[in-house]
């Protein structure tokens, strides 16, 4: 087995996407990554998509090993739906302040406040949340999900408050919120939004959901990092500025070379947002997940069956 250099010059002549390669044809493994993933990641990965369609790829996989290249709540969910397969990630502390902001105990007793009400949560929560839950739904398919259930239902909807309060807008519903928010989608700063399309006046704002109200009020298009994709594919317009984790305008280069892409700013000094958990992972971290099958995520039986309910329900629905 070829090893990864520790350090120096070496590991300049180490040709790390040969060696990933060779270990997906070696493991019969598939490397599933997120739009948000870097750019080196997604280039040697068998599939690149946001949350729902990595949850249908991961579910018609037939590799022996799935390596996960997003965030621990993504890499769960292809556990929770291939029990029998081996699955890895390149490092297990990549998480997501969403999912660390709903432990399932505070969850669970939300609930069992209002035990009539339909719990939907967002699948950017743990496999602890997700076997507390009625229905699963992502950015690409939450206004399927709500719509799904009875208008005389009460819901409750977890973890991400602008997501569901942009629901509620929408959709007509009086959604009950847990208040989560994504650390990446609320650091966006309007001020420098709007400095930024006084520059580019031709160019769109296209934003994910996630962001805070006063943002998606300026965009003219909202939707999932799928749904911006194919938005800006199907748009006749050149010049977009978009408004989520910049990993993905590495797709939206490569899909459309002729169109300008541009990361709106957060409220920092940085000139791009990017996700400090999804960017955890490297290509060094992929191989050697690939190499030692390790780190390996697991969880038990009872609580992989709960959680699964939930996401079949999503999946059946969309």
């Amino acid at each position: 087995m070829t090893d990864l250099p520790a350090a120096g010059p070496d590991l300049a002549c180490f040709d790390v996407d040969e060696q990933i390669r060779r270990l997906k044809r070696e493991r019969n493994a598939v490397l599933l990554a997120h739009y948000y993933q870097e750019s080196e990641i997604q280039e040697v990965a068998d599939f690149v998509g946001d949350s729902l369609e990595l949850a249908r790829a991961a579910q018609r996989t037939k590799a022996d090993v799935i390596v996960f290249a997003g965030v621990h709540f993504m890499a769960e969910t292809a556990k929770i739906l291939n029990p029998d397969r081996v699955v890895v990630v390149p490092d297990m502390e990549a998480g997501c302040s969403l999912a660390d902001g709903c432990p399932a105990e505070a969850f669970r007793a939300w609930r069992i406040e209002r035990p009539e009400a339909v719990a939907i949560s967002y699948i950017n929560c743990s496999a602890a949340v997700k076997a507390e839950s009625d229905l699963i739904c992502t950015s690409s398919n939450a206004a399927k999900i709500v719509q799904s259930v009875p208008a005389d239902r009460e819901i409750l909807f977890a973890p991400d408050r602008h997501l569901g309060r942009y629901l509620n807008k929408t959709l007509g519903r009086k959604m009950t919120l847990w208040a989560g928010s994504c650390v990446v989608h609320e650091a966006f700063s309007l001020q420098k939004l709007l400095a930024l399309k006084t520059r580019h006046p031709q160019a769109k704002i296209i934003a994910h959901p996630e962001c805070e109200e006063e943002l998606l009020e300026r965009a003219d298009f909202i939707g999932s990092t799928a749904g911006l994709i194919k938005y800006a594919e199907r748009d006749p317009g050149t010049e977009y500025i978009v408004v989520t984790e910049s990993g993905i305008l590495h797709e939206m280069r490569k899909r459309m070379p002729a169109k300008v892409f541009i990361a709106a700013p957060p409220d920092t000094d940085c000139a791009c947002s990017l996700c400090p958990y999804m960017r955890k992972n490297t290509p060094e971290k992929v191989f050697l997940a690939l190499r030692d099958l390790a780190p390996r995520l697991d969880m038990p039986e009872e609580l992989r069956r709960r959680a699964q309910k939930p996401i079949d329900r999503m999946l059946e629905l969309s």
